[in-house]
């Protein structure tokens, strides 16, 4: 009886206007190739962060190249501009 865990991106989208990638991870258990069990994570990234008052570019290193071939198309220099300035508008009281 061998058991088996494997983790996947099973759902990967590109939400609203300043296009908000959001990735679910699956955590699979199989016994022998059956799966028995499975369990979600998510998280979700913004084209830009900012430290201070600074805007800079979300680092996506870290994510799968798929993911990373989305942001790239996606957030462009117009969709990060336009999320930036709303951003800097909810901050001004």
């Amino acid at each position: 009886m061998a058991l088996t865990e494997r983790t996947e991106e099973d759902k990967i989208e590109c939400v609203g206007p300043y296009r908000s990638i959001q990735i679910r991870t699956a955590t699979v258990i199989e016994r022998d190739g059956v799966e028995i069990s499975r369990s979600f994570h998510r998280h979700a990234l913004q084209c830009s962060t900012k430290t201070g008052d600074t805007w800079g570019d979300t680092d996506i290193s870290g994510e799968s190249a798929e993911v990373q071939g989305i942001c790239n198309a996606v957030w462009t220099d117009a969709v990060k501009t336009a999320y930036q300035t709303a951003m800097d508008a909810q901050e001004t009281p």
